[in-house]
């Protein structure tokens, strides 16, 4: 698909200071580049943000974790924890407009740092510190990764089948929910300053954000007090609503009303079945899953994926084949989208992306510039904030500190 002659980019002009790692973070950071923002990610130089080691696999010389997070950043090496490297990012900060920051609270870097100090000194800059589990509490000094989150913030309770082992979901849920929550955050926090004038600090976390994704799974414990249970692929309050096994493998059917229900029976040779008192409303259905699901099971069992697909869905009742990922890659509606994209990586070639999923009148933000390579802008980046070569070769180590011409 052609670019647009003018591609979107709504954060143009943008200047955002990264010194956070992992997926959280960076996912925040990469969200604004893909909205046109400069991002500047600062890493140490000793093997940079950990995910570039978080493999196999690996695509050239870094983990494809890390490609998946950090595409159109500028990267510059620094250490944090020495004068100059402090220095450096106090250049960076003094024209930027957002600052991103996962450091674990009371380290040392948090103390450096520290964000009422940081709105102090550059009243415009706008503040995001992402962490496990909250600016205060008894767990806030506690570090986390998405599985503790997943498991403490309730998630893994939910995730399975019922008699099963619970299991975290299969996106890093915890990590991502933040960094969403982050993002919507960050661009409140910029429009105000519009209107004020200043800057802000914003604080999200791993686990306030999986709270805030329990939506129907709170207010139902609000109303009853019971605890809810794992229910595999099924729904708490519609059935059917969940994966049912077909001669070949495992299909959807998701049922939200009593028509579409009748619907369903009658196609499946069981028109009765809308008729029993057990299931003909969808509060009865709920209290009798185990029954009906039986049943359905009983005749679903008997015909391939392709078959219940092309006799369900012409009658307009919901349903889908379980894609696996080459599948769902390899779909007309995927590449219709635009939502797979290419760019350059100076070791790998043409490295495929996933694009960011929002477009402005019809185009999308482009894939600009590939995950960089660590400390690829270094140079250019201490020049542009007005460090002479020398000074460049101090902070960097080393007179040699050169990327090679390919940017590694």
């Amino acid at each position: 698909m052609p670019e647009p002659e003018n591609p979107p980019a709504p954060l143009k002009g943008m200047k955002v200071v990264d010194l956070s790692k992992i997926l959280a973070g960076p996912y925040v950071t990469m969200s604004l580049a893909d909205l046109g923002a400069d991002v500047i990610k600062v890493e140490h130089p000793d093997g940079g943000d950990p995910t570039r080691s978080w493999g196999p696999p690996f695509n050239g010389p870094d983990a494809t974790y890390y490609l998946a997070a950090n595409r159109n950043k500028r990267s510059v090496t620094l250490d944090l924890k020495s004068a100059g490297g402090q220095e450096a990012v106090h250049r960076m900060l003094a024209d930027a407009d957002v600052l991103v920051e996962n450091f674990r609270p009371g380290s040392s870097l948090a103390g450096l740092f520290d964000p009422e100090e940081l709105s102090a000194r550059y009243p415009r800059l706008v503040v995001l510190h992402i962490s496990a589990f909250g600016d205060t509490g008894p767990l806030r000094d506690e570090p986390g990764y998405d599985m503790v989150a997943q498991a403490s913030a309730g998630l893994m309770s939910l995730t399975g089948e019922p008699d099963g082992p619970p299991v975290k979901a299969g996106y890093a849920m915890g990590d991502l929910g933040a960094a969403l929550f982050g993002l919507v955050g960050v661009n409140a926090a910029l429009v105000e300053r519009e209107r004020t004038g200043r800057g802000q600090y914003v604080t999200t976390s791993l686990y306030e954000s999986q709270l805030a994704l329990h939506i129907n799974w709170a207010t139902g414990y609000f109303a009853t007090g019971e605890r809810p249970g794992r229910l595999g692929s099924g729904h708490p309050s519609l059935v059917p609503y969940q994966a049912y096994p077909a001669s070949d493998g495992h299909f959807v059917v998701a049922v939200g009303n009593d028509a579409l229900f009748a619907r369903l029976v009658t196609a499946l040779g069981h028109p009765e079945w809308a008729d029993d008192p057990r299931f003909a409303a969808n509060r009865d259905r709920v209290t009798h899953r185990t029954a009906l699901n039986a049943k359905l099971e009983s005749v679903l069992v008997d015909e391939p994926v392709a078959h219940w697909i092309a006799l369900l869905k012409p009658l307009g009742v919901p349903v889908a084949a379980i894609r696996t990922l080459d599948e769902v890659y390899d779909c007309p509606q995927t590449a219709a989208l635009d939502m797979v994209q290419k760019v350059d990586h100076p070791d790998v070639g043409p490295l495929q992306q996933v694009a960011f999923p929002v477009t402005f009148r019809g185009a999308r933000p482009p894939v600009r510039s590939a995950p960089p390579t660590l400390g690829r802008d270094s140079r250019d980046i201490l020049a542009e904030l007005g460090y002479a070569e020398k000074e460049i070769d101090a902070l960097l180590g080393t007179a040699d500190h050169r990327p090679h011409p390919q940017g590694a």
